[in-house]
This record gives C-alpha cells, sequence and structure tokens, in this order.
C-alpha cells in the first residue's frame, strides 16, 4: 500500500522558515517522482515543486522559485520541502504525493491513488 505522511508544519511569522517532511513506503522510492502539493481554504490544490528520486532534478512552480528547496533522503524514504521568506498568503494545508511532473512552470500530480492527511502550515502576518 502506498502511503505518505507530511509533518513539520504549524505556525509562523511572515518571512520565517519552515521544513516539511514526508516519509514514503509501498513503492520504490528510487525511481520515484515525489511532490509537494497545497491547498488554501477555498481554493483548488496547487503544486509546488517536484523532485525525481532517481536523478535528482527538482521543479519548482514560478512563485516560491529562489524561496522554497525540496531534497530526498533516499536511505529514509523521505522528501523534504524548505520554505524560507514565508508569506501570510501561503496558508495552506501541505501534501506530498507520487507521482508529479512539471510543465512551464506548475507542478502536476499524477496518478495520485490517495491523498494523506496533509500538514497545516499558517503564515501569520
Amino acid at each position: 500500500e502506498v502511503q505518505l505522511v507530511e509533518s513539520g508544519g504549524g505556525l509562523v511569522q511572515a518571512g520565517g522558515s519552515l521544513r516539511l517532511s514526508c516519509v514514503a513506503s509501498g513503492f520504490t522510492f528510487d525511481d520515484a517522482t515525489i511532490g509537494w502539493f497545497r491547498q488554501a481554504p477555498g481554493k483548488e490544490r496547487e503544486g509546488v515543486s517536484c523532485i525525481s528520486s532517481s536523478d535528482g532534478s527538482t521543479y519548482y512552480e514560478d512563485s516560491v522559485k529562489g524561496r522554497f528547496t525540496i531534497s530526498s533522503d533516499n536511505a529514509k524514504n523521505t522528501v523534504y520541502l524548505q520554505m524560507n521568506s514565508l508569506k501570510p498568503q501561503e496558508t495552506a494545508v501541505y501534501y506530498c504525493a507520487a507521482p508529479c511532473t512539471y510543465n512551464s512552470g506548475t507542478v502536476y500530480a499524477g496518478d495520485v491513488g490517495s491523498w494523506g492527511q496533509g500538514t497545516q502550515v499558517t503564515g501569520a502576518a
């Protein structure tokens, strides 16, 4: 069974930083693409970043480039999202999912069987 469990969310002041973690199981992590997505209240879920665990390629939605960094630790089957200079409008539930794709500045979810609970990130103004 594919499982991805997010953690690391919290309340952060505008301009602050958080690091999210996503522990994966139930599939071959080393061959996967794993992404971070977020859903703000009343809005559609959107892609944030995607990483290829096989070659380390990383992709970012345009608005987070230069502020967010995605990384993976294949030995721990874990993907991280380091978020710096957070903005209050980035308050959302953050999810990780696999697979993901990227095209022209946008990260997309692939055929994701089910989404996890996510982790709440709240940026205080």
